[in-house]
């Protein structure tokens, strides 16, 4: 059978550092073929090279067995080639049915076919919305209608499940299920083994650019899977991780006491109604829900982003409902946001700066200091970057995140509030970022962690809040937390 993509030796470098050292990667009409990495492994420029978005410095594609020295990204959509990135790119100011149809024929049977794809989804779009009013999971699933609604012959997505709900997962797996019937093949980039062995007949892993290793899916077991992935001089850093906490200067984190970090009473927003909750010192607490429960609405509320309608918000016994978010900031509230390019990074700017803005300004002449704070925070979350001096546009996307982690954990918190914070992060960076939550938490810091992977808060939330439909459905002690009982409480049931 001739490979729907076949890449020969495929090499790339930025600024003179190898991304990518001869390549070799084949997809199969029909296949599901995962692609496994740790952040910076060189996933996405290899694909974006498969996609016409950058060029190889050496090497050869493939496509259908006509060979390419390179694609232009009009080229690859010729070829059937689509690629759903891992950061959507949507026209905030458009329309979501516009931004599905964009250079789409105007016809009747374009539309029908649109609403028989929506159909086949379970998708509850609104497509008359503007696409700037989307959250980041129904974000991605405009970019990946764009691609089923151009008969993609090759579909690749890059961390399509990052922020979908199980259920929504589950939707996008039946959907692909019926592309591998037509014969379409598809690039699956993700770190969630569990979603690879379910979805994937192939798979492949690469490490430092370079491909070390690639076959059917079920021939290797997850610890080869990890072991593939983690360089072998890497330091772990779990011990690094708890270290850091402990050496930030000037933290403010106070002894246990009585009353909460955080008093939630009768708070209602937008896309919520009427809110309870309390958070202490040293706990963290879960916040679960669907897409559209309105959890981010909470978050961006209790951070000053968004009005209060009514009710009032707590911050150890002081009424911060009318405080402006730098003045919650200041008071020891710090919010990690979901969307890290749109609401959380400034990406032309220098990872050294990204890290330290949340302090004084006096400190941002601080050179030496500021070094020392990049390279802590560099072994402690494994963020793979050249220099301090370097763009964070130039990160991958999981090393982005730890970065916008790395911002919050220097602001020293009382209440760190994270949202999807292991969003595209590999696997074994996600075990830092989850031992680093419990070190925080164990220095009397609340955290609140919202997030689309149930499983996250098995064994590492010490309760779980539900919401569905913007109300909350239910609360869940630690020891009754379970993925059953909060989608049971996610859907309006009782768990």
């Amino acid at each position: 059978m001739t490979p729907l993509i076949e890449a020969r030796d495929i090499s790339k470098q930025f600024s003179g550092v190898p991304v990518l050292k001869g390549i070799d990667f084949t997809l199969l009409a029909g296949q599901v073929h995962a692609l496994m990495g740790g952040n910076g492994a060189g996933k996405s420029t290899l694909m974006k090279i498969i996609a016409g978005v950058e060029s190889a410095d050496s090497g050869e594609l493939y496509v259908n067995g006509t060979p390419f020295a390179r694609l232009s990204p009009g080229q690859a959509h010729q070829l059937g080639i689509y690629l759903v990135p891992q950061e959507p790119m949507l026209f905030p100011n458009l329309t979501v049915r516009e931004n599905i149809l964009f250079r789409q024929p105007r016809a009747k049977e374009t539309g029908q076919r649109l609403t028989d794809k929506l159909r086949q989804l379970q998708c509850q779009l609104n497509l008359d919305a503007a696409a700037s009013t989307l959250e980041v999971a129904d974000q991605q699933m405009v970019e990946i209608l764009r691609g089923l609604m151009r008969e993609a012959r090759i579909l690749i997505l890059d961390e399509p499940t990052a922020s979908l709900t199980p259920g929504e997962t589950e939707r996008l797996f039946r959907q692909i299920r019926a592309l591998q019937a037509l014969g379409v093949g598809i690039v699956f980039i993700s770190h969630k083994l569990p979603e690879i062995r379910q979805i994937a007949s192939h798979i492949s892993v690469m490490r430092d650019g370079a491909m070390v290793l690639s076959g059917e899916t079920a021939a290797f077991d997850d610890g080869q899977l990890i072991s593939a992935m983690t360089p072998a001089n890497r330091e772990h850093a779990l011990s690094d991780a708890q270290k850091l906490w402990l050496a930030l200067p000037g933290n403010r984190r106070t002894q246990p006491q009585d009353f909460p970090v955080l008093r939630v009473e009768a708070l209602t927003g937008e896309g919520f109604i009427d809110l309870q909750l309390e958070i202490y010192a040293g706990e963290i607490v879960g916040l679960a829900g669907l897409v559209g429960s309105g959890r981010t609405e909470f978050a961006e509320t209790l951070y000053g982003l968004r009005p209060v309608r009514a009710g009032r918000v707590w911050l150890e016994n002081r009424d911060i409902s009318r405080d402006s978010t730098r003045a919650r900031l200041a008071g020891g509230l710090v919010y990690l946001p979901e969307d890290r390019q749109a609401s959380g990074l400034f990406l032309d700017a220098p990872v050294r700066w990204n890290t330290v803005m949340f302090n004084q300004p006096s400190l941002w002449q601080q050179d030496k200091r500021e070094a020392a704070v990049v390279e802590r925070y560099h072994r402690a979350l494994g963020i793979k970057l050249n220099h301090g001096e370097q763009p964070v546009r130039t990160l991958s996307g999981g090393n982005q995140q730890k970065v916008l982690l790395a911002r919050c954990l220097e602001a020293n918190p009382l209440l760190l509030i994270v949202d999807e914070p292991t969003r595209g992060v590999d696997v074994s960076a996600r075990a830092d970022i989850y031992q680093l939550l419990k070190s925080v938490a164990a220095q009397n810091v609340a955290v609140l962690m919202i997030s689309s992977d149930l499983d996250e808060f098995v064994g590492l939330a010490d309760r779980v809040l539900v919401m569905h439909q913007g109300r909350q459905s239910g609360e869940l002690a630690k020891q009754a937390v379970s993925v059953e009982r909060m989608m049971t409480l996610a859907f309006g049931g009782q768990a």
